[in-house]
């Protein structure tokens, strides 16, 4: 069985970049680093966010991406030139996917304890990271988001560190099932009112497109 472990820890403050002749403002760009960071409400010391109304707050304060997904592009890109935190990610942990991780989830890494939250919807500063403008809709369709994490207990946490699961909620209700719920169902009144009460954390983005489901729902004959 895969040991579930922190592989890279990465952080990073805003930068201005230029793009398309104009001045952009992204914390997409991130850094490994060795050592024990410590964590809080907000995220990793270290590491900071341009757009707090797309990432990062209370519920979005660690971005975490699943390791084996790296070989998978790779493939799918025909490159072996990806870099560590290419995805923009906090953690990259291994043992860990969408279909295994199941939303407000608890887990331990380190001294912190912290709720899977949401899944991440990729913005055009992905895009610019991945020097491919359309790649925020292949990444967004491909499943293979990654999640955020809202920290519960501040603590210290490190490479190698392993993730433990503390708690998973029963309904079962995986960042995958919640993706193809959205993108790949069809669309179920029922289902989208239901995912409302049981994902507290959902942004905006995330709960649009369930009202949208539902709304198509009920237009249907």
């Amino acid at each position: 069985m895969t040991q579930t472990r922190i592989q890279t820890l990465s952080v990073g403050l805003p930068k201005t970049i230029q793009h398309g002749g104009k001045p952009v403002t992204t914390g997409i760009y991130k850094a490994p680093v060795s050592g024990r960071v410590s964590a809080n409400v907000d995220g990793l010391a270290g590491d900071g966010q341009a757009d707090l109304s797309v990432h990062g707050g209370r519920d979005k304060a660690i971005y975490v991406y699943p390791h084996d997904h790296y070989a998978t592009w790779s493939r799918e890109l025909n490159t072996a030139g990806l870099e560590p935190a290419q995805f923009g990610e906090n953690l990259t942990v291994s043992g860990l996917s969408e279909q295994n991780v199941t939303l407000g989830a608890t887990y331990r890494f380190g001294s912190v304890v912290a709720v899977v939250a949401q899944p991440r919807l990729p913005c055009f500063k992905l895009g610019i990271r991945m020097g491919d403008e359309h790649f925020p809709a292949r990444f967004l369709q491909s499943g293979r988001l990654g999640f955020y994490l809202r920290v519960e207990k501040e603590g210290e946490t490190g490479v190698g560190d392993s993730f433990e699961l503390l708690d998973r909620p029963a309904h079962g209700v995986t960042i995958h099932a919640l993706w193809h719920f959205v993108f790949r169902d069809a669309a179920h009144a029922e289902t989208a009112n239901e995912y409302f009460e049981l994902l507290p954390y959902l942004d905006e983005g995330w709960q649009r497109r369930l009202r949208l489901k539902a709304i198509a729902a009920a237009d249907t004959p």
